[in-house]
């Protein structure tokens, strides 16, 4: 067991809880920022729903928090070889045009509470999540858009994940983004299938 899971309540974000929080400071404006003054309206507009995880001795301390949404993987439009990866461990005959995923839209941890093994164990609780047998819906894989710097990139590498594409190049060409531009985010994926075998 985890600190998380000893130590926290999991709760989605409210308005309510919100306004008896702290603000959560990941050390990310951007994800900050997110987090403040976006997340309650997504989940309004059913764009996304934002959990957090707060601790048990103060329950007004976020330690992290994430925001998850429908997704899917399209193949069709893929090179060859990147859909031959993605989908490599799927039954010939289960072959279909998208796949079901669900999307990590953002996911932060507070600065005070970094280092201390979370982001891991915060994944960890996301994937089993996908493949527990109370969950309503078919979901194959788990999908971001990850900040495209060294430290998230690793971070979401280290958690199994993989590129969609395998270069920034390919990427742009198959997204619509401008070749010349760096993108500043690159797709990723992890197969819940897996876990399966861990059951």
């Amino acid at each position: 067991m985890g600190y998380l899971l000893e130590h926290c309540q999991l709760q989605l974000l409210t308005a309510d809880l919100f306004k008896s929080c702290k603000p959560l400071d990941c050390g990310n404006a951007d994800l900050n920022d997110f987090f403040e003054n976006e997340a309650l309206a997504y989940a309004r507009e059913l764009l996304g729903k934002t959990y957090v995880f707060t601790t048990d001795e103060s329950p007004c301390q976020m330690v992290c928090a994430f925001t998850i949404s429908n997704d899917s993987i399209k193949v069709n439009g893929m090179p060859g070889s990147r859909k031959k990866k993605v989908i490599k461990d799927v039954p010939r005959e289960k072959h279909i045009r998208s796949y079901p995923a669900v999307l990590i839209g953002r996911l932060g941890v507070a600065e005070d509470f970094k280092k201390r093994g979370i982001g891991k164990e915060l994944m960890d609780f996301i994937k089993s999540w996908f493949v527990d047998e109370q969950n309503k819906t078919g979901c194959r894989f788990i999908v971001v858009d990850a900040y495209n710097q060294a430290a998230p990139l690793k971070y979401y590498q280290d958690n199994s994940f993989e590129f969609i594409f395998s270069t920034e190049k390919q990427e742009a060409e198959h997204t619509g983004h401008e070749p010349s531009i760096p993108l500043s985010t690159r797709l990723m994926y992890f197969d819940l299938i897996t876990l399966k075998g861990e059951d």
